[in-house]
């Protein structure tokens, strides 16, 4: 066959019928597409949304390109129906035909007007006309799928939150928890302004909350980006949490203020037994810094009324973190009570802890018939008399009872040499 230039050699009858045959079921496709693109929900809401920002400026790009692409499928349709008009002239095609039909399934046979930027003109083939088509689709598409999904995201999940922010709000105002007068109100008003500003940012600018996929090409690949909404939720159930514990306080203010009141009467007490027992040590033990036992709690007395006084006209905002304060406070006092009547009495066990061991080695002393020994006697009533007179010198008295212990265990045979303890003195020396 004579070549066409610049189409290449005239295609003969089997490849026209191939060619047209690929170019319909394309021309199928595209429309099909075409139709669902022009039916799409997303579509059909940015035609008819008040749109701003990066949305609106993608749309109406996104307008002029489906505009573009229907005229592509336009041009695209007439000239596949003259390449079928001429096909059918005849059933064998004559060389004119063919001729004629390679240079339009080959060449560039369709001119569009801005086709492309910077041209007022220009000319496709079909196979051109069919990816600049496609290119069209994808970004139309890409557009209205991404629109499409942060509104079907979005809003709905939006609601549902403020929705619940209302019920919180609602519960928060009942126990008192308001602007201005509890953080946590202050959070219920920031997070109210923050959804409202962000609903009326989704509907009329969705792109602007659209995350695309890294290394994604598809239309549509991505997800919405649920940064705000997911940080607001965070901020509300921790306010949830804050009105659940204040409403905890409402329901046990009574038990706790009790509690309360018994573990400072407590504390109280034990601070009185200290100071007693401080005098009572004064008196019996000599030579002996005891510490200054302080006075009852009054300060956490005076919040304990305070306390009594937010239960009583139902202020549990203000209960409730004074009377977890409170709490730890009244267990530290009570601790401090009881430490300090350790420290006051310890000189007091020391003594009790001597006498006991003195009387313990004269009953074993006994037990081996040697309690007569007069060293013994000696060593155990100068020892007695120390421990049970007052005042009670107990570094002296420590040593008496240490000289009768190891008097007794001399005699027993069972010498051991104490920690601290030198060469044991002879138990025969005069004043031992």
């Amino acid at each position: 066959m004579a070549d066409t230039d610049p189409t290449g050699p005239v295609m003969d009858r089997d490849e026209v019928d191939r060619a047209l045959a690929r170019l319909g079921a394309e021309h199928e496709a595209i429309e099909t597409s075409l139709l669902a693109l022009q039916d799409h929900a997303g579509r059909r809401l940015l035609e008819g949304a008040r749109l701003t920002g990066l949305t609106e400026e993608r749309w109406t790009a996104a307008e002029a390109s489906i505009t573009l692409l229907w005229t592509c499928f336009d041009a695209y349709t007439d000239a596949l129906r003259t390449a079928r008009d001429i096909r059918a002239r005849r059933r064998w095609s004559s060389r004119e035909d063919l001729v004629e039909l390679t240079e339009l399934l080959r060449g560039d046979p369709v001119a569009l007007a801005g086709g492309a930027p910077g041209k007022l003109s220009e000319r496709y083939s079909l196979a051109a006309l069919v990816d600049r088509m496609n290119e069209l689709y994808a970004s139309s598409l890409d557009m209205v799928v991404a629109a499409d999904a942060v509104w079907s995201a979005l809003p709905a999940r939006i609601d549902l939150l403020a929705a619940e922010l209302r019920r919180t709000s609602r519960l928060a105002h009942s126990v008192g928890v308001r602007p201005g007068e509890h953080p946590a109100g202050d959070d219920l008003e920031r997070i109210t302004r923050t959804l409202t500003r962000l609903r009326e940012q989704v509907v009329s600018d969705p792109l602007a909350y659209w995350k695309r996929a890294e290394g994604s090409s598809a239309p549509g690949g991505g997800r919405p980006d649920t940064t705000v909404y997911d940080r607001e939720a965070r901020a509300l159930e921790e306010v949830r949490r804050e009105i659940d514990a204040v409403l905890t306080v409402r329901q046990d203010a009574e038990k706790r203020i009790m509690r309360l009141r018994d573990v400072l009467s407590r504390a109280d007490r034990t601070l009185a037994e200290a100071r007693t027992a401080r005098g009572e040590v004064l008196a019996k033990i000599a030579a002996t810094e005891v510490p200054v036992v302080s006075g009852p709690p009054t300060a956490l007395q005076e919040q304990l009324s305070t306390a009594a006084e937010y239960r009583r006209h139902a202020q549990w905002h203000r209960l409730s973190p004074l009377l977890e304060a409170l709490e730890q406070q009244a267990e530290d006092e009570l601790m401090r009570a009881r430490e300090s009547l350790t420290a006051v009495t310890a000189p007091l066990a020391v003594r009790a802890e001597l006498r006991g061991r003195l009387d313990a080695y004269k009953a074993k002393v006994a037990r081996h018939g040697l309690a007569e020994d007069p060293v013994l006697v000696e060593r155990y009533e100068k020892a007695r008399r120390m421990l049970w007179s007052a005042p009670c010198d107990l570094r002296a008295a420590d040593r008496a009872v240490l000289r009768y212990q190891q008097g007794a265990a001399e005699l027993l045979g069972t010498a051991p040499r104490l920690p601290g303890q030198g060469v044991p003195d002879d138990r025969r020396e005069p004043g031992a």
